[in-house]
């Protein structure tokens, strides 16, 4: 992101087509981010891939599929099994976003415990595959598409609301640098979409303008009811944006966990 955002004229000083390899990884990149990637730099240059420190790199998305399938992580790396459950525990077979699961895992790489927390290991395995927690969908074609994580998910007047669609919507506006969306209480809905946005340097958007191009691209349910502005989100140190951090202050006192 900090590269894509360099200056023109301090990108025009070097030459960008000895750019070979652009891996994509511990955090999705958005469509947008995508786009700006490859108005500097090679094509045949970016790769995606999906895993995590638990369970290894899990898909892989090539080069000539980056712009083909927006919001993919691709297929299943070599000597990979990836199976999607449903809450009631069967498998899902069907495909497209209304039919999610929970992705699990089997492959040599997946790790082998938790270290003191042998029970929450346990927790998290079926049938010999393993899970970290994320929702997911295949298309037609066999590839994956990570909604969130599950802890991540908002729940809004009954309806489930992925945070990572809105987020990659949001940050189609050329004056959002980056976003972090989560959910936090409501009296009428339990929970609303609340939107924790970066401006570019020298950005004048507002609230207003920010929810009016959601309305463009999400459908009302979606919508962030409230917007905060900061100038750096918390991130772990391979680049992991820190939701529980901003999430915490508004969940202070209640039941839930953030």
């Amino acid at each position: 992101r900090m590269i894509c955002s360099t200056p023109a004229d301090v990108m025009g000083r070097y030459d960008r087509s000895s750019m070979r390899v652009m891996i994509g990884n511990a955090a999705p990149w958005s469509m947008a981010l995508k786009h700006q990637y490859l108005e500097h730099f090679p094509a045949e240059s970016l790769w995606e891939i999906y895993g995590s420190s638990e369970l290894g790199v899990n898909c892989l998305l090539r080069p000539e599929d980056q712009l083909r399938k927006p919001g993919s992580c691709g297929r299943e790396a070599p000597m990979v099994e990836i199976r999607l459950y449903a809450e009631d525990g069967s498998i899902v077979t069907g495909t497209g976003p209304d039919a999610v699961g929970e992705l699990f895992v089997r492959a040599p790489a997946v790790f082998s415990d938790y270290h003191k927390e042998h029970s929450r290991y346990l927790d998290d395995q079926r049938d010999g595959f393993q899970t970290v927690g994320d929702i997911a969908y295949r298309d037609d074609e066999g590839y994956l598409y990570i909604c969130d994580r599950k802890k991540d998910m908002i729940i809004s007047g009954g309806v489930n609301v992925y945070p990572a669609e809105i987020e990659a919507a949001l940050e189609l506006h050329p004056d959002v640098y980056e976003v972090s969306v989560f959910g936090v209480p409501s009296e009428e809905w339990g929970e609303s979409v609340h939107a924790v946005v970066v401006r570019r340097p020298g950005s004048a958007l507002d609230e207003t303008l920010l929810v009016a191009h959601a309305r463009e691209h999400l459908a009302g349910y979606k919508v962030p009811k409230t917007v905060s502005w900061i100038e750096e989100l918390p991130k772990t140190g391979s680049g992991k944006v820190l939701k529980r951090e901003l999430r915490a202050p508004y969940w202070a006192g209640r039941d839930r966990r953030v």
